[in-house]
């Protein structure tokens, strides 16, 4: 049975809320579709113990909506994963949402049809749908990684991944080993550790980490929230990374020694990995001084919160502070306790999982109960990857992507895929998320927008990336990563995470204010970068 509708919209998520909600109030019939069971895209999947958003709570949500901003309450500086989604579940049921949802429903594929200018899409229902336009809010980190360990069916425990994490999973007198210590692993260990009977993690890269600074809203500082949302709104789109602070303009080398010393100390104790990284020096993530001047400061400070000599060593990174910025809640203070243990992967790589547990070159088996998998995701494209996208000619987007990596025009439009939009496709602005949605999204409706108003004009209503367009905003990606050390750094972000993953630029670094400058510019000249309607005709 085919089902006709304007736009479909893959992901009820963050993006694809709002989304829906913007193409609604352009009065066209839209439908979402999401393979879970409700709302909240990742929130409804991250689930594990201490799942928590490292942004700040009065700018992880919606700018919008003026009114809910004002009373949506928020009791903690940051909010962890009921809290969010309970938060876009209040969204979507204020603005009765639900009716334009269908869910329990995978998206399987999509085909452009040429002749009728229409995607058709095939979901695990046995429905098709017939859209004009197709939003794809897939998320960024979603499709679960899992490490290729000789053995992995063999134990007889539970094994779960933090992504896909079981409410009835008991974690009272469970030997538990986890494996990973990215932003998830930081959140389950701190989370866990004083309710397991014993604790092993399993670590691939030590992290840099500084505290989350969480504690509960006094209604003074809610009030002067409340009071200057509209500078603080203002201050996020026009800010690097859109986190709600203020970012420093001071380079490293005009500070004294030990007046570096006070603003590391100053910003340890505010907490936010992002502000560590941009709230107290412009150049931490460019200049190499500066950057290892960061880096020894948290490695001081892990050696003076773990007492073992040994867990200290082996929890203290030493390359550049330049992966995604974390922060905690207690993380390095969990392995003062005796019932947690540290394993180096480096000095003994896991060889097997066993019957009994993980066992690890020197020949020791950890007899484990609970294998939890915080092995973090195939960022990015691997939503895409699994699903089979084909736009103009029949070329897949997988096969567009295969040769250099996932590539975009500003994040959201591939050439050769018309009426295709991605929110946060590659490329696109590595900020806080919400504030990075809602470019995308917004970007993404005045899109659609226009080609809607060609078709009324009686044009062909299709809108496509130019493919010098997309070479362009590669060019203006690398040009923004250059001289970061991000780029010298093996990460998810590149796609180090995954084996036989191609290192590619896969976000614009050039932050959040340029972005937007860089889209207006484009709409300002016509949308430039995409074809007009007389290039469509």
């Amino acid at each position: 049975m085919e089902r006709p509708v304007d736009a479909l919209i893959v992901g009820a998520g963050f993006g694809g809320i709002y989304q829906l909600h913007r193409l609604r109030e352009m009065g066209l019939s839209v439908k979402v579709i999401d393979m879970a069971g409700d709302v909240g895209g990742t929130w409804y999947w991250n689930r594990y113990p201490g799942a928590m958003s490292d942004t700040e709570s009065f700018v992880y949500r919606y700018s919008w909506d003026k009114e809910d901003l004002q009373t949506y309450p928020w009791s903690h500086h940051y909010v962890k994963q009921p809290d969010v989604l309970a938060y876009l579940t209040h969204v979507v049921d204020k603005y009765d949402l639900r009716k334009n949802m269908q869910l329990n429903t995978e998206l399987l594929s999509a085909d452009w049809n040429e002749d009728t200018k229409t995607w058709h899409i095939e979901v695990s229902t046995g429905e098709t749908f017939v859209a004009r336009h197709l939003v794809t809010a897939l998320g960024l980190l979603s499709k679960a990684n899992y490490p290729d360990i000789p053995g992995l069916n063999s134990f007889k425990g539970e094994m779960c991944h933090t992504a896909a994490w079981r409410p009835d999973i008991q974690l009272a007198g469970k030997r538990v080993g986890i494996i990973g210590c990215g932003s998830t692993g930081v959140q389950v260990i701190t989370d866990i550790a004083s309710r397991v009977k014993s604790l092993t993690c399993f670590q691939r890269h030590p992290q840099y980490s500084v505290p989350s600074g969480n504690k509960p809203v006094s209604p003074e500082y809610r009030k002067w929230v409340n009071e200057n949302y509209d500078d603080i709104l203002c201050q996020v789109k026009n800010s690097i990374c859109g986190f709600g602070f203020v970012e420093s303009a001071v380079p490293f080398h005009q500070s004294s020694p030990e007046q570096r010393e006070l603003v590391f100390e100053e910003l340890w104790n505010q907490g936010n990995g992002f502000r560590f990284m941009f709230g107290g020096f412009c150049d931490i993530s460019t200049n190499k001084e500066a950057n290892e001047a960061a880096c020894q400061f948290i490695r001081k400070k892990i050696s003076q919160v773990v007492r073992d000599p040994e867990k200290a060593r082996k929890l203290t990174p030493h390359d550049w502070y330049a992966r995604r910025p974390l922060c905690d809640g207690g993380y390095y203070e969990q392995f003062n306790r005796e019932n947690v243990d540290i394993v180096d992967l480096k000095d003994t790589p896991m060889t097997a999982i066993t019957q009994e547990g993980i066992q690890t070159s020197d020949g020791v088996v950890h007899k484990l109960d609970l294998i939890i998998f915080a092995t973090g995701f195939d960022a990015v494209e691997g939503n895409y990857n699994r699903i089979r996208i084909k736009g103009r000619g029949g070329r897949t987007l997988k096969e567009h992507w295969d040769p250099q990596g996932p590539t975009s025009y500003l994040g959201v439009s591939v050439p050769g895929f018309p009426n295709l939009f991605m929110i946060t496709g590659p490329q696109g602005p590595f900020t806080n998320l919400p504030p990075a949605i809602e470019a995308h999204v917004e970007l993404i409706s005045r899109c659609i927008e226009r080609a809607e108003k060609d078709r009324l004009d009686g044009a062909q209503g299709v809108i496509e990336a130019l493919p010098e367009a997309e070479k362009e905003w590669g060019q203006e990606c690398d040009r923004a990563a250059d001289g970061s050390l991000f780029k010298e750094t093996a990460s998810w972000i590149f796609g180090s995470n995954v084996a036989g993953k191609k290192y590619a630029m896969r976000f614009y670094f050039g932050g959040l204010a340029n972005y937007y400058k860089y889209v207006q510019s484009m709409m300002d000249n016509g949308f430039r970068g995409f074809k007009s309607p007389v290039d469509n005709a």
